[in-house]
């Protein structure tokens, strides 16, 4: 017989401990939180390993490819697991799994070698598909969107910590002797590997696959014979919410990825400084991701499900024009401010989203938040193509006419203006096809339970 000791809370205490539903939180949380570290590990420490491996425009652009692209497939397949066979199993597997191209990367002497690598490291990403389930599966829909943001917040500061932290660690093998500068972001990736670890080890002790127990266990049912992908992919909804994640994640990867480089070359910005800089972009989700999600739950209280798209618009927008602001900044003191303003707007989106994620399917949370997630890479991929192609042809004008300063290879200015632009589109489109024309009255219910 359930008890309310096994049923999903309704309300989220962040510093509770207590029950299976908040440490299975936390635990979540700070997983995906090194899983973010793990995969934005490198960027910070790109200009090292750029000049060590002789690494040229051309060749970043298709690394920082490679770092999101294979995400993609991973949380699309992730997806489908978890509604199969549960978040446990599949976060343990997949972090031992991550950490082994984490810890390897450092033995790369060769473009090949460092490209295949972050791609594997890309696999990574997936987590954010489980940790987005695992949040929906242990509370009650009328705090979904609120627990899903803050973790997803939480965990995507990793990124932040990595370009904040990293630069650090490297610095601390070299003081330490174990190491050159040039060699030292081979040993800086270690921690982040061994991080990876010590989470799955957690994660497979202390956590449950719902508040009922695992999906194994007697007490908890669940029917695999659904193609949860199917019911997923045939909800035009589904499809909205993909690109408007591509609309506001896939922009948050593009900065991770971009902004240390990004202020070195345009700015001059030393390592340190630049890594800080864009650490700040990252640790804007420690409050912007769970202030979406709150807001959503409170504005979807009142007005529904279309409430909470109309929010998700209004800040799509706000982020376009910010983004195009930050663009056109003409020093790094106003740049770092813009980055901030988009970035608040940017994260409050990507909790908004996955607010509205859990109401698509019940049967199928796992495989709409995979897709759903994977549009965040999708965009991410896109956005880094429109970058590579814009230094593609800006080379072929150095060729032209002898000009040979490297910050030239990409115009950001350029690049991140259209971006916004293409964001805004992407805002009003969202806000015109709202999707409470579709909307199922019974998801509507706040009181309708997550699991049938």
């Amino acid at each position: 017989m359930l008890t309310l000791n096994n049923q999903p809370l309704a309300k989220l205490n962040i510093f509770s401990l207590k029950g299976v539903q908040m440490k299975t939180f936390h635990i979540t949380w700070i997983t995906f939180f090194f899983c973010f570290f793990a995969w934005f590990g490198m960027a910070p420490l790109m200009k090292i390993a750029k000049e060590q491996l002789h690494l040229t425009k051309d060749e970043i652009g298709n690394i920082q490819i490679a770092s999101v692209s294979a995400t993609i497939i991973a949380r699309l397949l992730i997806g489908r697991l978890v509604d199969k066979y549960g978040p446990r199993i599949i976060y343990t597997w997949l972090l031992c799994i991550c950490a082994i191209p984490v810890l390897l990367i450092g033995t790369s002497n060769t473009y090949t070698s460092f490209l295949l690598s972050r791609l594997a490291i890309g696999v990574i990403g997936a987590s954010f598909v489980i940790t987005q389930f695992h949040t929906s599966v242990m509370f009650a829909p009328n705090i979904k969107g609120t627990a899903n943001a803050t973790a997803g917040g939480f965990g995507n500061a990793g990124g932040g910590a990595a370009n904040f932290f990293m630069p650090m660690i490297a610095s601390g093998f070299v003081g330490l002797g174990f190491c050159t500068k040039e060699d030292s972001w081979r040993f800086a990736m270690i921690f982040p590997g061994i991080m990876l670890l010590v989470c799955a080890f957690l994660y497979h002790r202390f956590t449950k696959d719902t508040p009922q127990g695992n999906y194994k266990d007697a007490g908890y049912k669940i029917d695999a014979s659904k193609n949860s992908f199917l019911i997923a992919a045939k909800d035009y909804r589904t499809w909205i919410l993909t690109v408007a994640y591509a609309a506001c994640f896939g922009v948050e990867i593009t900065v991770d990825n971009f902004a240390p480089i990004f202020f070195t070359d345009t700015f001059g910005a030393s390592l340190s400084v630049a890594g800080m800089a864009a650490g700040i972009f990252g640790w804007i989700n420690i409050f912007a991701r769970p202030l979406g999600g709150i807001m959503a739950d409170k504005i979807g209280k009142i007005w529904g499900f279309d409430g909470k798209t109309i929010l998700l618009s209004v800040l799509l927008l706000i982020e376009g024009a910010g983004l195009i602001w930050f663009a056109k900044s003409g020093n790094i003191g106003m740049a770092i401010f813009m980055m901030f303003v988009f970035g608040l707007s940017l994260k409050m989106a990507n909790g908004a989203t996955y607010s509205l994620v859990p109401f698509i399917s019940p049967v199928a949370v796992g495989s709409v938040a995979g897709i759903v997630g994977a549009g965040g890479n999708i965009g991410a991929m896109l956005i880094a193509f429109m970058f590579k192609k814009k230094a593609v042809l800006v080379q072929k004008d150095v060729i032209t006419n002898g000009i040979s300063n490297t910050k030239d290879f990409i115009d950001y200015t350029a690049a991140f203006t259209l971006l916004g632009y293409i964001i805004l589109v992407i805002g009003i489109v969202v806000f015109v096809f709202r999707t409470i024309t579709a909307k199922k009255k019974s998801a509507l219910n706040v009181n309708t339970p997550i699991i049938e």
